[in-house]
This record gives C-alpha cells, structure tokens and sequence, in this order.
C-alpha cells in the first residue's frame, strides 16, 4: 500500500492532485505547525499584466488568516472573516471571475467555486478540504483521505511521517518535489520495511486563455477553467503514463 502525505492547500496545483491520485491512501497533514507564506493559504492563478500588451503572470490569491501565536497548528488556524471593507471571500471570487472571463468553461465551473467561497467558513482547514474535494471530483480522484489528527501520531519531519506510514500499515511512501526529499531518512525506512518512492511529475502543458507562453504550477482550477471535460483526460493521461513507470519501478524494488 502506497501512502502519500502532505499539508491541506488552499485550491491546490497539479502535481498535488497527481501525487494524491497515484497513491492507495492520502494523509492530510493537519496537526502539524502553520507555515506563513505557503500553499496552505493561498493558491496561483493566471492573471492579466498591468501593462497594455504584455504577457500574463501568476498573481497569488490569499485566504487571510488570523495570527494568535506562531506554533498554531493548521487545524486551529482560523480565516480573518472580520469585516475591513470588502470580504476576503468577495474579492477572491472576482479575481477568479476577471482572471478566467475568456476561459471557455469558466460557466461549467464557477456555480461550484461560487458555492465554496460563499460558504460561511470559519477554519482554513475546513475551506481547503472542501476545495480538495472541489478538484478531486472534477478529476475523478478517488483515493480514501486520512487526517494525520486523527492517527495519535507525533514527532518531526522523517520519523513523524514515518510513524504514519507504520501507523497505516503502509509498505511504501511516495514524497512530492518539495522539502521533504531534503530531510526523509531512507536508511531509517527501510529498517522498518517502508520502500520510499519520489514523484517524478510532468507537468501537462494545454491552452491557456490570455496572453503570453503557458504558466505552469498554477491551482488546478487553471486546467479545469481551460479545458473543461478534457481536463480529466489530459491529467490522467499523465497518471496512467507515470503509474506504469511507477509499478515498474515497484517490481524491480521487490
């Protein structure tokens, strides 16, 4: 069984979803410490440049969040919902709406994304699992969902999510692109039986409306805005080209 782990995302980017989608099980990383200026409350989206003629960028939009003390974990982290002129969720939706008003299935899916920003959310991490779910469905990720609260696991960093793994029975891991490929210990994995496997995502390049080259990384509502039904072909496409190298590999570590 192949567990992947990592922290709830404010509508999260592709390689997320992918590395989700190719695992038998995946643990929301919720009890851990809140990290400012990450994913956890914020996402990219494509944007309009100031200037007239020029090319498209990422923008950043962003849940605000309450600061009581640095060691909040993610599931205590409440959103700021206190009124300071325009609501946060207001704004978020009509950066989305001007962002992607040439996007050709913008209308397929904006009455759901209306639905999750207009809901009276108080928890960040409540907002994210529903906008996991949002993009799961779309693309027809069926993969079970644990939190890491609910497991009475502790510790930090490699022996915190090796203590998952063994927590869930697992016999492999799958780590992302990001920090953790820095500190996992693979001797210490292999002690206990877990095989340690990487991602290894291409990112899956389509038309994107505006102007300028494509902008890869984006939330995966980029890909859903742009191509609609396709969507889900063009991402499992690169799931089942990447999952056959995946079991491949599996077969030669056994």
């Amino acid at each position: 069984m192949i567990v992947a782990i990592h922290q709830p995302c404010f509508l999260p980017w592709l390689g997320y979803l992918q590395r989700m989608a190719h695992a038998d099980i995946f643990v929301l990383l919720d009890h851990v410490q809140f990290e400012r200026a990450n994913y956890q409350n914020r996402t990219r989206v494509r944007m309009r440049a100031g200037a007239a003629g020029a090319p498209d960028e990422a923008r950043w939009i962003t849940v605000p969040v309450i600061q009581r003390s640095r060691s909040e974990r993610i599931l205590e982290k409440e959103i700021d919902n206190r009124p300071a002129g325009r609501r946060w969720n207001e704004a978020a939706l009509a950066t989305l709406r001007h962002a992607y008003r040439e996007a050709p299935y913008a209308n397929l899916y904006f009455p759901a994304l209306k639905d999750l920003l207009d809901a009276p959310w108080t928890r960040l991490v409540d907002l994210n699992e529903a906008g996991l779910e949002l993009l799961r469905n779309a693309f027809g990720i069926r993969t079970p969902i644990v939190k890491s609260s609910e497991l009475g696991v502790s510790g930090a960093k490699s022996a915190l999510i090796l203590e998952i793994c063994l927590a869930l029975g697992a016999d492999a891991f799958l780590g992302g692109l990001g920090g953790s490929r820095g500190y996992i210990d693979e001797a210490a994995f292999a002690r206990a039986g877990v095989r340690v496997l990487w991602q290894d995502f291409l990112h899956p390049e389509y038309r994107q409306c505006g102007m300028g080259p494509f902008i890869p990384g984006l939330s995966g509502l980029d890909l859903l805005l742009n191509a609609g039904p396709q969507a889900r072909h063009l991402f499992l496409h690169q799931r089942r080209a990447e999952a056959a190298a995946g079991a491949a590999e599996l077969r030669q570590a056994a």
